[in-house]
């Protein structure tokens, strides 16, 4: 098994180069359709600045109408921008399953043969887990984006009380904003819409055997890791940001099998190497990684039950 984790590694070394062959090629149009947004939804994340200054001074002063106006005037776009980003989280979740569809079906008798044979859409699944905790990286840091639309519901419920018509109200109706409004009161909402899409996939699809969901997961996190940590391969990355990927993606997989894996990532029986995975990061810059330390600590189901390994919990205090 270490052979074959090394040869993969060495294939999927060059992420930049993967084509989908022709079996791979419907499913990998379909998810780049999505992937070829995500770019943009980060730069947008990235340079969301909010309206907290415009809603301060509308609630200090309260009598004044042109003050009001103009915090709505700066929220309605960016609730525009928020909607969006949540949107893409649907489309997100529909390019995850087409994936989990092809990577874990009976066409190849074990998760490596799959990984190998369908590299171009191995690489689709970890540009996703990379943009999803990029993302929840960027929100995390960013309370304006609750805050402005704390504020735009507050103001719109006011609006409706009062009978004044309400530019934007079309944006978002209320079953939308009670859902995008659960989507960012959750620390990591991207993260959460992907664990929650992976369980729902498993469930959906009981004719499939669990261990092909979760042995594909560890076998991506086992390459992930060998990649980091293997002097060889990490000297051929081109850049820094080829090493976030990597990190970002085995702490994406290891997240997802602990909320597939009825015992969860930390367990003695699982296939995930969880010590080697969180010394690599561990042995990272520490500005670089404490958000996915973080993430493990706070966005993994099994954690904190008794059978994890006391070692692994003080590796993470």
């Amino acid at each position: 098994m270490l052979i074959k984790l090394s040869v993969l590694s060495q294939d999927l070394i060059d992420f930049l180069e993967l084509y989908p062959t022709e079996a791979e090629r419907e499913v990998w149009e379909q998810v780049d359709v999505v992937l070829k947004d995500a770019k943009g939804i980060l730069d947008e994340l990235q340079a969301y600045k909010g309206a907290g200054q415009e809603i301060r001074e509308a609630i200090q002063n309260p009598s004044d109408e042109a003050l009001q106006e103009q915090a709505w005037a700066a929220v309605v776009p960016l609730v525009g921008k928020l909607k969006k980003f949540y949107e893409f989280s649907q489309r997100l979740e529909a390019a995850l399953h087409s994936l989990l569809g092809a990577l874990t079906s009976e066409t190849y008798s074990d998760p490596t043969q799959h990984l190998e044979r369908e590299q171009a859409l191995a690489k689709q699944f970890a540009e996703i887990l990379h943009f999803t905790l990029r993302f929840d990286e960027l929100k995390m840091t960013n309370p304006a984006i609750q805050n402005d639309f704390s504020y735009y519901r507050r103001t719109l419920s006011r609006m409706r009380i009062n009978n004044v018509p309400a530019e934007g109200e079309n944006e978002v109706n209320n079953e939308l904003a009670n859902r995008i409004s659960l989507f960012y009161a959750d620390a990591t909402p991207m993260l959460k819409t992907l664990s929650d899409g992976t369980t729902k996939f498993v469930s959906e699809n009981k004719n499939l055997p669990i261990e092909n969901t979760t042995d594909c997961l560890s076998t991506m996190a086992s390459v992930c890791k060998v990649m980091l940590e293997t002097p060889e391969y990490r000297s051929r990355f081109t850049s820094e940001e080829t090493v976030s990927f990597c990190l970002r993606v085995m702490v994406g997989v290891i997240i997802l099998y602990d909320y597939v894996h009825p015992v969860g990532a930390f367990a003695k029986s699982s296939k995930i190497d969880m010590k080697g995975c969180i010394k690599v990061l561990k042995d990272q810059p520490p500005n670089s990684v404490e958000g996915l330390l973080n993430a493990l600590r706070y966005t993994t189901k099994h954690l904190n039950d008794d059978s994890t390994n006391k070692t692994i919990k003080s590796m993470l205090q």
